[in-house]
């Protein structure tokens, strides 16, 4: 859904004003991983973005958009849903649903000019992991894959047939 823009008269698609105010809150807090539905909302309203009586806006900030989530209709990766109610903008390398392909990122044309500069600031940010680490964002966000190594230290004290075997004893 669209909105009109009252100062330049252009429409404005849902997706790209949730897109805008994620990157707002995102230069805005340089030091914050991510940013609740709600504040992302609240921003949007402070920029004039949300529409007044229906929830457009919402419906894609908490779904259409989010890129680790099932498309249902919207398939955009213009969020990436970091915990259940929580969202920061997209990133390279982070993990999306197979359906999800539509598009990451707002285009110039289809934005008023003030906020142009957010599409060359979300160049290098996307390209940065969180806190200027250099670990692609996939590997640092994803649960998962953060489990990795967890078990390393299971077996310190003996080899691991041994330890299968006694876990195993007692079995019939």
């Amino acid at each position: 859904m669209t909105m009109l823009i009252a100062e330049t008269g252009a429409k404005l698609a849902a997706a790209d004003r949730v897109w805008i105010t994620t990157a707002l809150l995102h230069q805005e807090h340089p030091s914050r991983r991510d940013f609740s539905l709600d504040e992302i909302r609240e921003r949007g309203k402070q920029e004039g973005l949300v529409e007044a009586r229906v929830n457009t806006f919402y419906v894609h900030a908490n779904q259409h958009c989010v890129a680790n989530r099932q498309p249902n209709p919207g398939n955009h990766r213009m969020l990436f849903e970091t915990a259940r109610g929580r969202r920061r903008l997209y990133r390279d390398g982070d993990l999306a649903w197979a359906g999800r392909t539509g598009k990451s990122l707002p285009r110039r044309e289809d934005i008023p000019a003030k906020y142009h500069y957010l599409l060359d600031w979300y160049q290098a940010w996307r390209r940065k992991g969180f806190s200027g680490s250099s670990t692609p964002p996939s590997k640092t966000m994803d649960p998962l894959l953060a489990l990795r190594g967890s078990g390393r230290d299971l077996w310190k004290d003996e080899h691991a047939d041994d330890y299968v075997r006694r876990l195993r004893e007692g079995w019939e």
